[in-house]
């Protein structure tokens, strides 16, 4: 690789002369170089990311799954570049290159890295490609630190990030489990302090039992016990004292085999470090810091069974996004294989990275490939209307150009009527991780969320507008879920059924059935209502709670319902009730809470 007559610059401050990179490339360079996704590996990754080397490669690359034709990382319209990262064993210049210097390999005498240079070197190379724009950056683990990286160091060259399984920051087990490894490492005789190659033989013992270690981390408690439980091997070997039949110690002397054979000793030690160091909190002084320059639209991707990099830690980064303003995303995955899953159960990964990409076309020379049946809208597009919609009540109720908060948002077609027709921006909020993909879809923000538990994530006074659409009675804390709403917005939107219509008791009085509705569908052992509420009961819980009722539309479904709503008897009449809150003023009477009320158009 070219480099400056200085050579590679290093964090540390020392110098490499030469640098060499080993990376493949899938897919082409579109004439207008707008489809360029660089992809970053894991700690024992390496540039062979997808398909085959040849016919005699025993096993694809090691994210075939997502990247190739029709893929999650579509190579008929992305050009896909990864390459091993500096520091690594698999090409590119790392402890085992041969020093300029000495014509021998670095070992002792390879310097210090950090996540820092690695993604330096990717920058140089793509300069060298003649990648001048990156549409995404995509890695998982170590590849999601060096994400975060990219994101902050080359802000305004890198349109998205997708940043998975991964943190600002190692969690103390985790920097033990690595501390572990590396003493497993050099304490192994074979090391010889670092320079073991001319050797023949270096610490096989020493990496086998760092990749054991480090092993026991990329699988979930569940996984372990569902995979090996307490089984023990049937065919009995010849032990020493101290070893067992266990499967799963068979197991994990196998994974240590297979690293030994095509990893080296130092590079664990030296990616193993760069990954303990880096440390966003330390470096900027608060997290929210890191990201203040940050240009890029975010998805972050938490695994649920992964307590290597937990989700509170993809959280984290989320949440500091947020708090500076930025587009972003995040998505919960069940992943039962644990921190692992992101490689081999990526289903649902696959999607929200489909989703979450830019749509570009063909690249130059690609096959045009026929579009998906079920294929979902690459950008954001009204609903066609629906005659009993609510959307349409409530886009009058919003201002244009506001910021617009919908929780239990579904698969977005709302935040995109509004997004249309009042060129508001939207952030949505669902549980089912099939909406929160359809949303980001649809090109909006979307957090992967259960509204019980709050929305802690959000800022204070951060939206005009938050709605709750006929989610109210679902809901565990209808309560606490209004005080949140409250406080993230400066006015509510909210639609429930109402229990109270005279049609409704009226079955219930003379047939003994219970009600079914637009707002309560099914029959009442498959209703996921929690709390039944009529009009009556919801404007008391305002006038307790102190929230003033700024506007509120029954919405009637028969023609009896519409003369109850126009005698004034909004609680017999409405099916529905759509209502605009808002918190009472200190200085208001809190004797009553306004209570406007008008029929539905």
């Amino acid at each position: 690789m070219e480099l400056p007559p200085e050579g590679f610059v290093l964090e540390g401050g020392q110098t490499l002369p030469e640098l060499t990179v080993a990376y493949e490339t899938y897919g082409r360079l579109s004439p207008a170089g707008d489809n360029a996704v660089y992809v970053c590996h894991a700690l024992t990754g390496d540039a062979h990311v997808a398909g085959y080397h040849g016919p005699d490669d025993p096993k694809p690359g090691w994210w075939d799954e997502m990247i190739g034709p029709g893929k999650g990382i579509d190579t008929d319209y992305y050009f896909v570049v990864c390459a091993n990262i500096l520091g690594g064993c698999k090409g590119t210049t790392g402890p085992s290159s041969l020093n300029p210097a000495t014509g021998k390999p670095y070992g002792a005498a390879f310097p210090p890295i950090t996540i820092g240079d690695m993604v330096n070197a990717q920058y140089l190379l793509l300069k060298q490609l003649e990648v001048n724009r990156l549409a995404a950056v995509v890695g998982g683990s170590l590849g999601g630190m060096q994400v975060l990286e990219w994101s902050i160091r080359y802000a305004g060259l890198v349109d998205r990030c997708i940043c998975i399984a991964s943190a600002a920051s190692l969690s103390t087990q985790a920097l033990a489990f690595d501390v572990v490894g590396r003493h497993a490492i050099i304490a192994d005789p074979a090391w010889h302090n670092g320079n073991y190659y001319e050797s023949g033989s270096g610490p096989a013992a020493g990496l086998a039992q760092a990749r054991m270690i480090g092993h026991i981390t990329y699988l979930s408690p569940n996984m372990m016990r569902e995979k090996f439980g307490r089984e023990k091997r049937k065919e009995k070997e010849l032990f020493s004292l101290l070893q067992t039949d266990f499967e799963v110690e068979s197991y994990l002397q196998h994974q240590g085999r297979k690293l030994v054979s095509r990893f080296d000793a130092n590079s664990y030690l030296h990616i193993t470090r760069a990954m303990d160091e880096f440390d966003l909190r330390e470096r900027f002084d608060k997290l929210e810091n890191a990201f203040e320059a940050v240009q890029s639209k975010f998805l972050i991707v938490a695994l649920d069974a992964d307590w290597l990099f937990p989700p509170e830690q993809s959280m984290e980064l989320a949440n500091a996004l947020l708090k500076n303003g930025k587009h972003v995303s995040y998505c919960l995955l069940k992943a039962p294989h644990g921190h692992d899953a992101f490689l081999v159960d990526i289903q649902h990964l696959r999607e929200a990275v489909r989703a979450f990409l830019p749509w570009v076309k063909p690249a130059a020379g690609a096959v045009e490939p026929a579009a998906p049946a079920e294929a979902a809208p690459r950008s954001p597009r009204p609903d066609p209307p629906h005659p009993e919609s609510e959307f349409g009540l409530i886009r009058d109720m919003i201002e244009p150009h506001a910021r617009v908060l919908d929780l239990g948002c579904g698969e977005g077609r709302l935040l995109s009527m509004l997004a249309a027709e009042r060129d508001t921006y939207g952030f949505g909020v669902d549980i089912d991780i099939q909406h929160v993909i359809a949303v980001i879809d649809r090109g909006h923000d979307v957090f992967q969320g259960d509204l019980d538990e709050g929305l802690a994530v959000i800022p204070d006074d951060a939206y005009d507008y938050a709605i709750l659409g006929q989610t109210l009675h679902l809901v565990k804390r209808p309560r606490f879920v209004l005080d949140e709403m409250l406080r993230v917005a400066r006015e509510c939107i909210i639609t429930f059924p109402n229990y109270s219509r005279l049609a409704d008791r009226l079955r219930l009085a003379f047939a003994g059935r219970m009600p079914r509705s637009i707002g309560l569908p099914g029959q009442w052992y498959d209703a996921p209502t929690l709390h039944m509420t009529t009009l009556q009961d919801f404007l008391t819980l305002c006038t307790e709670d102190g929230i003033d009722v700024v506007d509120m539309i029954c919405i009637p479904r028969t023609r009896m319902d519409r003369l109850l709503i126009a005698l004034g008897l909004c609680g017999l009449g409405a099916d529905r009730i759509l209502v605009k809150v808002a918190k009472r003023p200190h200085a208001a009477d809190d004797d009553r809470t306004k209570r406007p009320c008008r029929p539905a158009p």
